[in-house]
């Protein structure tokens, strides 16, 4: 586990930018503020400001209108943080150029961009996908668009899925979540994995030291001891419902207790049916049952946090907390990070976290 409690006393905390893979300093230097957010939804996006006036071929003018070096469709990479914590935040393309004219500030022009799932986001579809699991759906959709394809999944064999007037991205985003799955992009590689291996790094904050603040909540509101999903065996030409309980979480809970099994000792049983759902499989109706119970789940302990800047905080890592408390003291899944570069407050980033269990009684 990588411990981020120690940062230099010469943290350089400016990002450094290039452009179709060449390394801008002109850039670098000419940020005024940068934010950069992923999910574990997928598509990573950033917004960026320079400052775009001075001098432009011996005279004092526009520095970035001419569309050479910022443009549409360029690519557009990021890296942050300095030493061990150094990065790359984001990589993607330019797909937005704003002009700013602000009072007692120099014109500054802002670029928008996002990564290669933004291709998935703005083809729309209505088609179907007979006798397939998702890893054979995902494999399709990504060889569409000429990206390789990376799979972990746990998924049944579908009769049918169907895209009704969809993009390609919602359509397999959907198709993830009844696996209980994820979905991004590196590079030019379109990754899928469940959700529970899912580890894009393990790290250590420790409160008032690089953690500076975090908030977290355990709330029992949304969670059940027992959930059923019900539909129509095709073959079998009968009803179907396959029950899950606490037991479906178990693995995740590194000695804590879930929500399901603290709401039956204070409340108990408590039981959910998801009637808008529509397996045709008793294998189909146990896989979405397991997703949407694990998803249930995850959401009893969230937080949300600020960190001094680094690169290696994303979604879909893992970071252990300390300085907490033991009610609260552990490992989360990153869900969200948004990087944040300002001149007035410098690298900070900032995260939300989940977990299925609690820790002391």
């Amino acid at each position: 586990m990588n411990d981020l409690d120690v940062t230099s006393s010469q943290y350089s905390a400016r990002p450094r930018i290039s452009i179709q893979g060449q390394n801008r300093q002109d850039l670098s230097d000419s940020v005024t503020s940068l934010s950069v957010h992923e999910s574990d939804d997928g598509i990573y996006r950033c917004e960026v400001s320079f400052v775009n006036w001075g001098e432009n071929h011996q005279r004092v003018d526009f520095l970035y209108f001419d569309r050479e070096s910022l443009d549409f469709g360029h690519e557009f990479t990021i890296e942050m943080g300095e030493g061990d914590t150094e990065a790359e935040v984001f990589s993607g393309r330019i797909t937005g150029i704003e002009g700013l004219f602000l009072q007692q500030r120099s014109p500054e022009i802002l670029i928008l961009a996002e990564d290669r799932l933004q291709d998935l986001r703005m083809v729309r579809r209505t088609r179907t996908f007979e006798d397939v699991s998702v890893d054979d759906v995902i494999q399709q959709i990504a060889g569409e668009y000429g990206l390789q394809a990376d799979i972990d999944l746990d998924s049944p064999t579908y009769r049918v899925l169907a895209q009704m007037n969809q993009s390609d991205l919602a359509f397999i985003r959907e198709r993830v979540r009844e696996v209980d799955a994820d979905i991004w992009i590196e590079g030019d590689t379109l990754r899928a994995q469940s959700k529970a291996r899912r580890n894009n790094g393990d790290f250590s904050l420790r409160y008032q030291q690089r953690l500076k603040e975090f908030s977290v909540l355990a709330d029992l509101s949304h969670q059940r001891t027992h959930l059923a999903i019900g539909g129509w065996d095709i073959e079998a030409k009968e009803t179907l419902e396959v029950e899950v309980e606490t037991a479906a979480i178990q693995p995740e809970l590194n000695g804590g207790r879930s929500g399901g099994e603290i709401l039956a000792a204070s409340f108990g049983r408590r039981r959910e049916t998801v009637v808008h759902l529509a397996p045709a499989s008793t294998d189909e109706a146990r896989t979405m049952a397991d997703a949407y119970y694990r998803k249930m789940a995850r959401k009893f302990v969230s937080g949300r946090g600020i960190a001094e800047g680094d690169g290696r905080l994303r979604a879909g890592a893992h970071v252990t907390l300390e300085g907490i408390g033991s009610l609260f003291n552990g490992a989360y899944y990153i869900n969200a990070v948004h990087h944040l570069f300002t001149l007035q407050q410098g690298y900070q980033t900032f995260f939300w976290v989940e977990r299925a269990g609690l820790g002391a009684n």
